[in-house]
């Protein structure tokens, strides 16, 4: 089974200011996190965002602001470890739009879902810590019928065994285990894609 771009959405989680400078590997996993959001803007996956508690752990970090601004990236602030607890399902997968005049009694199966609310449920995942917030995040996304892709390469925690331990959890959960080339790869599939020389060069 191959990553489907047209299936899929971008979750990055909590590359913060007061945060990154405690992670294990950091200069590589936000790299790969930058990589990651100009992916997405170059081929108009929807990207989102969270910040654990930002009043004390700061902002996503500079280095990833313009990719963020690139790719438009919704941000969701959060205090629960699980996105998904802070309503990031609910971005992910939005509620079938309210149905307008004389319609208003069809019942929810005859009601217009939202535009790609029925095709994205494919969640490319990465971020901090791994086996906290990131963890949390991709066990309830699974448990909401979501295919959960963490990019390993992109994902951190203060230790290495913490992180490790998080991605054998995730492993023996279902989640997929990928790294950020795969990604770009399988979302290309061909190098006569007309944004294959762009992503090259960020692979680069």
């Amino acid at each position: 089974m191959l990553l489907e771009l047209d299936a899929s959405q971008l979750v990055l989680v909590d590359y913060q200011s007061r945060l990154m400078p405690a992670m294990h590997d950091q200069v590589a996993a936000l790299s790969n996190a930058v990589r990651l959001a100009r992916m997405a803007a170059a081929l108009q996956v929807p990207t989102f965002v969270t910040e654990q508690n930002p009043a004390k752990l700061g902002e996503s970090v500079a280095e990833l602001k313009d990719a963020m601004l690139e790719a438009r990236a919704r941000v969701l602030a959060k205090m629960q470890f699980s996105a998904v607890e802070e309503g990031l399902g609910e971005w992910l997968r939005p509620p079938a739009k309210p149905v307008q005049g004389n319609a208003r009694s069809l019942p929810k199966h005859l009601q217009k879902p939202a535009a790609g609310a029925s095709t994205r449920d494919t969640i490319v995942l990465a971020g901090c810590e791994a086996h906290i917030c990131l963890l949390q995040t991709a066990l309830d996304l699974l448990e909401d019928e979501f295919d959960v892709w963490v990019v390993t390469d992109a994902c951190s925690s203060r230790t290495e065994r913490n992180r490790d331990a998080a991605f054998d959890r995730l492993a023996g959960a279902g989640v997929e285990l990928v790294t950020t080339e795969m990604v770009a790869f399988e979302w290309l599939r061909s190098a006569e894609h007309p944004q294959f020389r762009d992503i090259q060069a960020l692979i680069k």
